[in-house]
């Protein structure tokens, strides 16, 4: 998601703004007066795993292998958001408009697109790839949705191997030069590692060495599934 969502990175990353300002303020009124988007439960029970690393950890690949191993529905915060801009909906606007003005767009709303993606998925094991990306989407999260995850998958990898992979699959775009992506990488340690922590102290994450190929690191990231695979048939 960091690479084919990057631009909207900042925007679901940040504190919340003030809701006096009028643009977040009309969009949150909007979008949370709609049907099945406001503060309601979920309407199902579903297994949620969240999947973090940063940019150029191939968190993004691994979860297609295991949406198609295993059976999990994959949401991206970035890709719901994009849907929704996409839309031309009335939200779909708003949203655009919102980042147009460099403002971000408040957690509601990002939770709340996650929200309607988990109730309307067709499998109740659900990967949400690459969210919450910082403290306050954490326990933004855990107050709208009103649960917690049942599982956390950490890709460990090294700074220089993601450096090198993002360059390697970027070659000519401008905003992945070598400063650019320290950068990120700085963003992502600063705002995720404190999720990551938070979960670590609930035994909830299970760190999965990123180096190697693809299909080596789903090697890894099989044996967890399969460790877990009779709680997953058993609850869901």
């Amino acid at each position: 998601m960091w690479r084919r969502f990057a631009y909207l990175s900042p925007v679901i990353s940040g504190k919340q703004l003030q809701s006096s300002d009028p643009a977040v303020l009309k969009l949150i009124t909007t979008f949370t007066s709609d049907a099945g988007s406001g503060d309601a439960p979920l309407t199902k029970k579903p297994f949620i795993t969240f999947v973090l690393g940063g940019p150029g950890s191939g968190k993004g690949t691994q979860c297609e292998k295991i949406a198609s191993a295993f059976g999990f529905a994959h949401l991206s915060a970035g890709e719901l958001l994009r849907e929704e801009i996409s839309s031309h909906a009335q939200n779909g606007e708003l949203i655009q408009n919102v980042i147009k003005e460099g403002q971000i767009v408040p957690s509601e709303i990002t939770i709340g697109l996650i929200r309607k993606a988990i109730n309307s998925a067709a499998s109740d094991k659900i990967l949400i790839d690459g969210f919450p990306r910082c403290e306050e989407n954490r326990i933004a999260f855990e107050k709208f949705v009103r649960v917690e995850p049942d599982l956390v998958i950490f890709f460990e990898c090294p700074e220089e191997e993601m450096v090198k992979r993002i360059l390697s699959r970027n070659q000519g775009r401008i905003d992945d030069n070598l400063e650019t992506i320290k950068k990120r990488l700085k963003v992502f340690e600063n705002l995720n590692m404190p999720v990551v922590e938070h979960y670590s102290s609930k035994g909830k994450v299970h760190k999965i060495n990123a180096t190697g190929t693809a299909d080596e690191i789903f090697d890894r990231v099989r044996q967890l599934f399969v460790s877990i695979r009779s709680k997953l048939c058993e609850d869901h």
